[in-house]
């Protein structure tokens, strides 16, 4: 084979939302902590060459992601990871956490021991507890401790051009969300108004980062809003979620960071307490278990710890390769 470059990709989903997992040919990546890797990943053009390679059509899809897993540096870590996905690289996932858990035990790279077996994984937003419950060689579910999760803003107003002043709320979950009550656009949170709402959410997310700086008070690598939330409650008090991204694609699972994010807007305005658990749902209707397991700090902030309880799956397995001589080597979104 004339190949320039190949890698072997375990194919897995949490709860509908695909988040591939590289296992084998993935390059060195330099950087002394994860944060670093993620920012080179990010900034430099060879960062930027291999998450192309991996996410953009032809070769990739703009729907899911690819898990880098690379050495840990942290010396309680089983295993390190980034998030790729078309738009940049990214610090930390719930559901992708799922995956990466899931890939490491049903392909043995992490011992499986039943019945549950501790995961811990190394993210650029810090260290991730895994609980898997496993059983007859299979990994059933898995309950995430997730990094802190704090509030930047509540309440915040800006103005749009199709729906007047928005309200929403600013807040971290491993990486930055605005968090939007659907009914304001007029829209409720179903897979026929999924087009709607990934162009609402793609105007917002411009509008939010050229008005409303935010950067991590610890990580410098992590800043800017990652993604716009819609969020509504349904009678029976669940909580309904559709994550929008780019290129203008909704999550399909209910979004593991965007719940912590949204937990500790929960909890400011005084909705849930230590030891509450809900359940949030997602555009396609699978579910995670949320909770909030303790409170902490974050350079001085109030910050909740939230539990994330989803299943992934291991559906395929692949590998991905270039022929230098493809005219599409760079790859492109629609």
């Amino acid at each position: 084979m004339r190949w320039k470059r190949t890698l072997q990709l375990l194919d897995v989903h949490c709860e509908g939302e695909i988040g591939r997992v590289a296992t084998g040919g993935v390059p060195k990546i330099p950087g002394a902590t994860v944060a670093e890797q993620l920012n080179w990943l990010n900034t430099d053009p060879k960062g930027e060459e291999l998450r192309r390679f991996l996410t953009l059509e032809p070769r990739g899809t703009p729907i899911g992601s690819v898990n880098l897993l690379l050495p840990p540096k942290h010396p309680d870590a089983d295993a390190a990871f980034v998030i790729l996905q078309p738009d940049q690289a990214h610090a930390s996932s719930g559901s992708n956490s799922i995956c990466a858990t899931t890939a490491l035990l049903e392909s043995g790279m992490v011992e499986m021991k039943e019945p549950e077996t501790i995961v811990m994984l190394e993210t650029a937003a810090g260290l991730v507890k895994a609980t898997a419950t496993c059983k007859d060689g299979r990994c059933e579910k898995v309950k995430l401790t997730m990094v802190p999760s704090f509030v930047h803003e509540l309440d915040v107003e800006i103005d749009t051009p199709d729906w007047g002043r928005i309200r929403m709320d600013i807040s971290y979950g491993g990486i930055f969300y605005a968090l939007v009550d659907v009914r304001q656009i007029g829209l409720t949170i179903d897979k026929a108004n999924a087009a709607k709402l990934v162009a609402a959410g793609m105007v917002l997310k411009d509008i939010v980062n050229r008005d409303i700086p935010v950067v991590h008070p610890e990580i410098p690598a992590i800043s800017g809003v990652a993604y716009v939330m819609f969020r509504d409650t349904e009678e029976d008090g669940t909580i309904r979620t559709c994550t929008t991204m780019w290129p203008g694609r909704a999550d399909r699972s209910p979004c593991g960071t965007g719940n912590s994010a949204n937990l500790a807007t929960l909890h400011a305005r005084g909705k849930v307490k230590v030891g509450d658990t809900y359940k949030s749902r997602s555009i396609i209707g699978t579910e995670f278990e949320v909770g909030l397991s303790a409170l902490s700090q974050v350079a001085g902030k109030q910050a909740v710890i939230p539990t994330i309880t989803g299943r992934g799956f291991t559906f395929g397995l692949h590998q991905i390769a270039l022929d230098p001589f493809d005219p599409l080597a760079d790859g492109f979104a629609m």
